[in-house]
């Protein structure tokens, strides 16, 4: 069956909170646009993590564009509410989301855009890739992986704590998804560790009842290397020395960690109380997995009955966007967001790993968008 052939000023592919954002802003501007989903929900993604998950950043600077959440909602909304709201969301601007069209290419050729479906093939002037961050989780190889006896599964699968009862828990990765997922497992009753490579940064959630994103958001506009002298003295009287436990901190502080690497640093929601408590228990990287357990970098070996890879993802677009250079990293991680790209007609929002939270970045992000798509109209 050949794919059918159709017009749109604007196509956006994902509708997670990025594509719902930059739907709604666009259509408060008057511009219709159509939503590609592979899937058949928005905000896929948000069903699939585990379920203790709440966000990290405070709802009131979380919120996308022209909806807050709701005032009943807690400060720090759980996944099954951020669920809730983005369906909300949905249906509140009724966008025109397309479900179970998986992008398998997205083109340029000729001054318009072809963007072609298991079913469906769109010719629109404007392309907003908004698949997320969160695309294609990313699974490092160690030798000895295949030999391993015990359960090993990506962050991504792990939904709770409870069929590891009992059990001796390794988490690699110290990401905000591994602190909280052996936080999961000791609520449990698992023996949880942690398999930690490098040097950290970590910040509380909150400083002296303020949500750590306010602060930042304050601090914003300050040189980076400043924010950090600032906050160093801060941070160090909060968290304390955390070297002794096996996590000796990076030589700059979070927000260069951020400029640096584009990586958030761990926002603490009880990690680190369980990790001086001894109740954690924190290893370096791994060297090679055994059929009974890890061989850590220093020469230690010990047994686990599971382990879980808390790794990380991959946004990895270059896998559908075709015939287009310059716009994202060797990972396919665009290099832009918000504003438009170097390829006429291209936009990417939600990509931008910032301290002032991504949801709040993908708010502005989604508004500049529509901003410049209706001022190609003008």
């Amino acid at each position: 069956m050949r794919p059918k052939s159709s017009t749109s000023q604007t196509i956006i592919v994902g509708a997670g909170p990025a594509g719902l954002a930059v739907g709604a802003s666009l259509k408060q501007a008057g511009i219709s646009s159509i939503i590609l989903e592979q899937n058949d929900r928005v905000g896929s993604t948000w069903y699939r993590h585990y379920d203790r998950l709440h966000l990290h950043t405070d709802k009131r600077n979380s919120a996308l564009p022209y909806l807050p959440f709701p005032e009943d909602y807690p400060r720090y909304p759980s996944r099954a509410q951020v669920i809730n709201y983005l369906e909300l969301y949905s249906s509140k601007f009724q966008l025109d989301i397309r479900f179970g069209q998986k992008v398998i290419a997205a083109k340029y050729d000729s001054h318009q855009w072809e963007v072609q479906t298991q079913t469906d093939r769109f010719r629109p002037q404007n392309l907003v890739i908004a698949t997320g961050y969160n695309r294609e989780p990313y699974t490092p190889a160690w030798p000895g992986m295949e030999s391993f006896k015990g359960t090993c599964l990506h962050s991504s699968q792990y939904k709770n704590g409870g069929p590891f009862r009992g059990k001796k828990v390794l988490v690699v990765g110290f990401g905000n998804s591994g602190g909280e997922i052996a936080v999961d497992l000791w609520e449990h009753a698992a023996y949880a560790s942690l398999a930690v490579r490098s040097p950290v940064n970590v910040i509380p959630r909150e400083l002296f009842g303020i949500p750590i994103l306010s602060i930042g958001i304050l601090q914003s506009k300050w040189p980076v290397w400043l924010a950090d002298a600032v906050n160093t003295p801060i941070l160090r009287a909060v968290i304390g020395d955390l070297t002794p436990y096996g996590l000796p901190k990076l030589p700059y502080g979070p927000l260069q960690q951020i400029e640096r690497n584009a990586r958030i640093p761990l926002i603490d929601v009880g990690t680190i109380k369980l990790v001086k408590q001894r109740e954690v228990g924190v290893y370096p990287g791994i060297r090679q997995f055994t059929e009974e357990g890890i061989i850590f970098n220093d020469g230690r070996e010990m047994k686990f009955d599971a382990v879980i890879l808390a790794t990380g993802y991959r946004p990895r677009v270059s896998a559908f966007l075709q015939g287009v250079s310059g716009v994202y990293d060797a990972d396919g991680t665009p290099i832009s967001g918000g504003d438009a790209s170097a390829v006429p007609g291209l936009f990417f929002c939600g990509y931008h790993v910032s301290p002032t939270g991504m949801l709040r970045e993908i708010a502005m992000e989604a508004r500049h968008i529509a901003a410049s798509i209706a001022h190609k109209l003008i």
